[in-house]
């Protein structure tokens, strides 16, 4: 179960204990937010994108953002293409609805934090099922999941007016 995958990887951390796990789905946006307690903006989405030379890249985003194509393109010169549900898997060992950055051993996986996230103190990314989650500060979002730093290719909705 990739859940003990991510466990194993934060026991090794020593922080296994602060994993949540819940007796309700958080395999949306939604769900998670409602699950942890908190608005889907601070829920940590994990979006995952084939990389033309093989290996994959994980943008880890604020619930309430997507993709800007065009800022992503400028950013790794290559057009934007989500991975299958089967190729998730595949790089990630965690199935859509738990998708994480987090005890990923492959080396061809390049994992980002987005700037969407910038907005807030602490973030919920999944840990490996769609029933868990972990509170992190940005630093510790960014330092336990090994990414190679903050980006900025999502757009987050604008309020009325702007």
């Amino acid at each position: 179960m990739a859940i003990e995958k991510v466990r194993e990887y934060f026991a090794g951390l020593g922080i296994e204990d602060r994993i949540m796990e819940f007796d309700v789905s958080s395999a949306t946006v939604e769900l998670a937010a409602v699950a942890v307690g908190t608005e889907p903006e601070r829920i940590c989405k994990t979006l995952s994108f084939l990389k033309p030379e093989g290996g994959c890249i994980l943008i880890q985003a604020a619930g309430d953002a997507r993709i800007d194509n065009r800022k992503f393109k400028d950013q790794f010169h290559f057009k934007a293409k989500m991975l299958k549900p089967e190729e998730v898997i595949e790089y990630t060992g965690h199935a859509i609805g738990g998708v994480c950055a987090f005890g990923i051993e492959r080396d061809d996986v390049d994992v980002y934090c987005d700037a969407s996230m910038r907005r807030f103190e602490t973030m919920f990314p999944a840990c490996g099922s769609s029933n868990s989650a972990i509170e992190f500060t940005l630093e510790e979002l960014e330092k336990y999941s090994r990414a190679k730093g903050w980006i900025d290719v999502c757009k987050t909705p604008q309020p009325e007016g702007e």
